[in-house]
């Protein structure tokens, strides 16, 4: 049969046989269109939606395929640099499984017959109960959102624009990334580089302020309550200024609609030196290729940080200074460009922009005092604006907290002109010049925080393992891990997420291991548990966490050991007597009915 094929090069025809395997219509495009078979794209429809991704082996006409169908096909040529995607490149772009997820959502808002107004029967519809658009102007006023999702900004954009199908040679992204650099070489090529000559083709536009109407994350979720006490237990403890980055995972949002949440499963303290007024990270983090090793396993990302700026009020009732209100500020300029560093390096992939990436989700989570002196967390974002300005070097801290400095113009950097509007005494709306300074407030976005009515953590260990990085406070070494492995069944102690970072920053477990370690620690399977305790490198840390601990032990313990070694190598086991633990070896103490180190059960 003859599948026909439209693609940004324009129409071509192949001929493939229903029985064939669905990588060998593959090949005959990629061959027609000569292009690289790794880049294409296969869709069923114009729009982009219904990508054909099936495994190979599978015959071609089981995918509903039939003589004289069009296929829609993308693809990046090999000759494309990376930092300009095309077109025909940005369906092939990996975005985040909740992005994939709400664009096949309708995400209206559904409303219910009005009794006033509504005059037709139960399955009839008319203007008073039509489902509003989630980017509905009144119904955001109504339930309070000030910022609307980024799925329904995105599909208010190409509501509006009413843009090409993704696959069509005329597609043009809706999203664009603000860019405030000097183009170099001038894109006219009419003189000079700058610094030498300048036009409006290569010059910036200039930038005029207001508040990001949309947020890429609209809600962060913490698991549980405990691990904010965790976090606060070094601050309580020693008066110290604490820091942690978030790790989880991003869901669907459905208070809001197409709104997306961060759910944060745990918190990683990096190394760091801390102060009463503040703290210092150590850089760069020796841990930081462990951590994001073990993460990646646990299928976990680094959606944010925390850290807390707490002052105790003096009155020994634990009651904190409220520092930080509507009268002074909220996040600092200093924090501000913190907060845009991180975000610009963890950017969102999209197909809809023509970067291949569009903002991002990570979210700056602030422990502060309340009016009533309690403890609470704010969590903010800055807008695209703000990363942009700080990627490309125009705005900088000011000794004022509320306020951000504009950078001045030189011979070698070249800063666009920055207006802000604001109302005046006499409440008129006016326009003012950026310089040198302007309210911090233009580039905070506020993000909602919570805990879930019926938590269902991720890591459910009973035992908490001492947490990273807590000189004085908390105690890491073989000496623990031990005692909390052997605390519970495998398959439970090792569902802590402190003590999977210790486990990879140790290098005795192997990479087999470690990714055992990691799926034991989410899915609990008892089958995975044996494999990893029969594993050379596990029997090894388990070794050398025994004779780690054997330096303490007594003589009693010793002579014990030996008693239940004679006892092993006759083949029998006397009752009432020590005995080892067949899996991992261990020396049990009489009575017990599982072992103490892996879990297992006395069999």
């Amino acid at each position: 049969m003859i599948i026909r094929l439209r693609s940004a090069e324009g129409q071509a025809r192949v001929d493939v046989d229903p029985s064939e395997d669905i990588t060998m219509l593959r090949n005959k495009i990629a061959a027609v269109l000569k292009v690289d078979v790794s880049t294409l794209v296969l869709s069923a429809d114009d729009s982009g939606t219904r990508i054909i991704d099936v495994p190979a082996g599978q015959p071609v006409g089981g995918q509903g395929l039939r003589h004289g169908d069009i296929l829609y096909v993308a693809f990046r040529r090999a000759d494309e640099p990376a930092q300009a995607i095309s077109a025909s490149a940005l369906p092939l772009v990996k975005q985040d499984a909740v992005d994939d997820y709400l664009e096949k959502q309708e995400g209206t808002v559904k409303r219910n017959r009005d009794r006033t107004f509504c005059k037709h029967g139960p399955s009839g519809m008319c203007e008073y109960c039509l489902p509003l658009q989630p980017w509905d102007s009144k119904y955001l006023e109504e339930n309070k959102i000030k910022h609307m999702s980024f799925h329904a900004y995105l599909r208010q954009l190409r509501d509006k624009n009413k843009t090409a199908p993704i696959t069509s040679a005329q597609y043009l992204p809706p999203l664009d990334e603000l860019e405030l650099k000097v183009k170099v070489p001038c894109p006219g090529r009419g003189h000079e580089s700058w610094p030498a000559g300048i036009c409006t083709k290569c010059q910036p536009g200039a930038v005029t302020l207001q508040s990001q109407n949309f947020r890429m994350v609209d809600h962060i979720e913490f698991e549980t309550a405990g691990m904010i006490e965790n976090f606060l237990k070094y601050w309580r403890s020693t008066g110290f200024q604490r820091f942690g980055y978030l790790y989880g995972r991003y869901e669907p949002y459905p208070e809001i609609p197409l709104g997306v949440k961060a759910v944060v499963s745990a918190i990683c303290e990096p190394p760091q030196e801390g102060a009463y007024d503040g703290l210092q990270l150590i850089e760069p983090n020796p841990e930081a290729q462990d951590v994001e090793q073990a993460a990646q396993r646990l299928g976990l990302v680094q959606v944010g940080m925390i850290y807390t700026d707490l002052t105790d009020d003096g009155s020994g009732t634990g009651k904190v200074v409220c520092k930080r209100h509507v009268d002074s500020y909220f996040l600092s300029s200093a924090e501000c460009i913190l907060a845009a560093e991180n975000q610009l390096k963890n950017p969102v992939p999209s197909k809809w922009c023509e970067t291949g990436r569009f903002g991002s989700r990570f979210v700056t989570c602030v422990m502060v005092g309340t009016a009533e002196g309690g403890i609470d967390i704010s969590s903010f974002q800055v807008s695209n604006t703000a990363m942009a300005m700080v990627r490309d070097d125009i705005i900088e801290a000011s000794v004022e907290p509320t306020l951000m400095r504009v950078k001045q113009l030189t011979t070698t950097h070249y800063v666009p002109e920055v207006f802000y509007k604001y109302k005046n005494e006499y409440g008129i709306m006016v326009q003012d010049a950026a310089r040198p300074t302007f309210p911090v407030e233009y580039l905070l976005i506020t993000v909602t925080h919570g805990f879930p009515q019926v938590p269902s953590p991720t890591f459910t260990s009973s035992s908490a393992f001492p947490i990273e990085n807590r000189p004085g406070i908390d105690l890491q070494d073989l000496g623990a891990l031990q005692r909390h492995i052997s605390s519970a069944k495998l398959t439970e102690s090792l569902s802590e997420f402190h003590a999977i970072l210790y486990i990879y920053g140790l290098g005795i477990v192997d990479q087999i291991g470690k990714d055992l370690v990691a799926q034991i620690a989410t899915t609990h399977d008892e089958a995975l548990a044996k494999e990893l305790l029969q594993s050379v490198s596990w029997q090894n840390l388990v070794m050398i966490m025994k004779e780690s601990a054997g330096t303490h032990s007594s003589p009693a313990v010793g002579g014990a050991n030996h008693a239940n070694k004679d006892n092993a190598a006759a083949g029998s086991r006397v009752p009432g007597a020590p005995w080892p633990c067949k899996y991992c070896t261990y020396v049990n103490a009489a009575g017990a009915g599982s072992c103490d180190m892996c879990g297992l059960p006395n069999e």
